[in-house]
Protein backbone atom coordinates (compact mmCIF):
# COMPACT_ATOMS: atom_id res chain seq x y z
CA UNK A 1 0.00 0.00 0.00
CA UNK A 2 1.45 3.64 -1.03
CA UNK A 3 1.15 6.84 1.44
CA UNK A 4 -0.07 9.55 -0.42
CA UNK A 5 1.26 12.96 -0.16
CA UNK A 6 -0.68 15.91 1.17
CA UNK A 7 1.46 18.29 -0.86
CA UNK A 8 0.09 19.82 -4.61
CA UNK A 9 2.60 18.75 -7.13
CA UNK A 10 5.21 20.92 -7.78
CA UNK A 11 4.60 23.68 -11.13
CA UNK A 12 0.83 22.45 -11.54
CA UNK A 13 -1.03 25.50 -9.23
CA UNK A 14 1.62 27.85 -9.48
CA UNK A 15 3.21 29.21 -5.97
CA UNK A 16 1.67 27.81 -3.37
CA UNK A 17 2.11 31.36 -1.35
CA UNK A 18 4.26 34.81 -1.54
CA UNK A 19 6.46 35.25 1.29
CA UNK A 20 6.83 38.73 0.88
CA UNK A 21 3.00 39.19 -0.40
CA UNK A 22 2.19 37.46 2.87
CA UNK A 23 3.70 39.56 5.36
CA UNK A 24 2.70 42.39 3.64
CA UNK A 25 -0.91 41.41 4.45
CA UNK A 26 -0.18 40.59 8.18
CA UNK A 27 1.37 44.36 8.04
CA UNK A 28 -1.65 46.15 6.42
CA UNK A 29 -4.07 43.93 8.82
CA UNK A 30 -2.52 44.64 11.83
CA UNK A 31 -2.19 48.50 10.72
CA UNK A 32 -5.86 48.34 10.44
CA UNK A 33 -6.92 46.04 13.25
CA UNK A 34 -5.09 48.78 15.56
CA UNK A 35 -6.59 51.89 13.86
CA UNK A 36 -10.06 50.21 14.33
CA UNK A 37 -9.51 49.56 17.81
CA UNK A 38 -8.37 53.13 18.85
CA UNK A 39 -11.47 54.49 17.09
CA UNK A 40 -14.13 52.40 18.32
CA UNK A 41 -12.29 53.53 21.97
CA UNK A 42 -11.92 56.80 21.06
CA UNK A 43 -15.77 56.83 20.15
CA UNK A 44 -16.28 54.93 23.37
CA UNK A 45 -14.57 57.41 25.75
CA UNK A 46 -16.55 60.67 23.85
CA UNK A 47 -19.71 59.14 24.56
CA UNK A 48 -19.56 57.86 28.36
CA UNK A 49 -16.88 60.48 29.52
CA UNK A 50 -17.57 63.69 27.74
CA UNK A 51 -21.24 62.86 28.49
CA UNK A 52 -21.45 65.28 31.13
CA UNK A 53 -25.27 65.71 31.22
CA UNK A 54 -28.05 63.16 30.91
CA UNK A 55 -31.59 62.74 32.51
CA UNK A 56 -34.43 60.16 33.06
CA UNK A 57 -38.21 61.05 32.33
CA UNK A 58 -39.54 59.81 35.75
CA UNK A 59 -43.45 60.76 35.05
CA UNK A 60 -45.63 62.67 32.77
CA UNK A 61 -49.46 64.66 33.27
CA UNK A 62 -50.92 65.94 30.43
CA UNK A 63 -53.37 68.56 30.41
CA UNK A 64 -55.51 70.19 27.88
CA UNK A 65 -52.67 72.66 26.61
CA UNK A 66 -49.55 71.66 28.72
CA UNK A 67 -47.68 68.62 29.76
CA UNK A 68 -46.14 69.06 32.97
CA UNK A 69 -43.00 66.63 33.22
CA UNK A 70 -40.92 65.13 36.27
CA UNK A 71 -37.16 64.93 34.95
CA UNK A 72 -34.33 63.75 36.75
CA UNK A 73 -30.87 65.17 35.84
CA UNK A 74 -27.38 63.88 36.99
CA UNK A 75 -24.41 66.02 35.63
CA UNK A 76 -20.98 67.56 36.89
CA UNK A 77 -21.07 70.21 39.00
CA UNK A 78 -20.87 73.43 37.49
CA UNK A 79 -21.80 72.06 34.00
CA UNK A 80 -24.20 74.06 32.62
CA UNK A 81 -26.65 72.43 30.29
CA UNK A 82 -30.11 71.93 28.81
CA UNK A 83 -32.65 68.91 27.32
CA UNK A 84 -35.38 68.45 24.99
CA UNK A 85 -38.77 67.31 25.59
CA UNK A 86 -41.62 66.82 23.07
CA UNK A 87 -45.01 65.67 23.11
CA UNK A 88 -46.95 64.30 20.73
CA UNK A 89 -50.91 63.81 20.26
CA UNK A 90 -52.96 60.35 20.33
CA UNK A 91 -52.30 60.10 16.15
CA UNK A 92 -48.61 60.95 16.41
CA UNK A 93 -48.18 64.56 15.50
CA UNK A 94 -45.91 66.64 17.47
CA UNK A 95 -47.83 68.82 19.33
CA UNK A 96 -45.10 71.05 21.54
CA UNK A 97 -41.23 70.59 22.13
CA UNK A 98 -39.29 73.12 24.24
CA UNK A 99 -35.72 72.94 25.68
CA UNK A 100 -35.31 73.32 29.04
CA UNK A 101 -31.79 74.79 31.06
CA UNK A 102 -30.09 73.50 33.71
CA UNK A 103 -27.33 75.49 35.34
CA UNK A 104 -27.83 74.73 39.20
CA UNK A 105 -24.34 73.53 40.61
CA UNK A 106 -25.88 70.18 41.97
CA UNK A 107 -25.10 66.99 40.19
CA UNK A 108 -28.82 65.83 40.56
CA UNK A 109 -31.46 68.23 39.72
CA UNK A 110 -34.77 66.71 40.23
CA UNK A 111 -37.58 69.12 38.73
CA UNK A 112 -40.91 69.14 37.46
CA UNK A 113 -40.92 71.77 34.43
CA UNK A 114 -44.35 73.01 31.84
CA UNK A 115 -44.34 71.73 27.96
CA UNK A 116 -46.86 73.78 26.66
CA UNK A 117 -48.70 72.61 23.34
CA UNK A 118 -50.80 73.27 20.89
CA UNK A 119 -53.27 70.91 21.70
CA UNK A 120 -53.91 68.31 24.06
CA UNK A 121 -50.39 65.91 24.60
CA UNK A 122 -50.87 62.22 25.04
CA UNK A 123 -47.06 61.53 25.76
CA UNK A 124 -43.95 63.07 26.95
CA UNK A 125 -40.60 62.64 25.69
CA UNK A 126 -37.44 63.17 26.71
CA UNK A 127 -35.38 63.75 23.07
CA UNK A 128 -31.90 64.10 24.84
CA UNK A 129 -29.70 66.73 26.89
CA UNK A 130 -26.43 68.73 25.82
CA UNK A 131 -23.64 70.14 27.66
CA UNK A 132 -22.44 73.80 26.93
Amino acid sequence: MSTSSTRLPEGRYGRSSDRRADRTLKVVGGVLAVLFTALIGWFGYHYVAQNEISAELIRFETGEDAVKVHLEVHKDAGVVGWCTVRSQAADGAEVGRADFRFDEDDTRVDQTVTLRTTSPGSSAELVGCHAE
